[in-house]
């Protein structure tokens, strides 16, 4: 009886010992793109009065 316990138990540690970290890597990268496209937009917004009075007085 003990053996089926025993046998049940590994059974079950194995179903939990998935190492496919795949969509880990996955949800990693779409946080560092996030985190890349908030810079540039926070850096568009700051710097977009500028760039756009530059580019109005060199192309009447």
């Amino acid at each position: 009886m003990n053996r089926i316990f025993i046998d049940i138990a590994n059974r079950y540690r194995e179903l939990g010992t998935d190492t496919d970290d795949t969509g880990g890597v996955a949800a990693e990268y779409g946080v560092l793109l996030a985190g890349i496209v908030g810079v540039v937009a926070i850096a568009a917004a700051a710097l977009g009065g500028r760039i756009g009075g530059l580019f109005d007085s060199i192309l009447p």
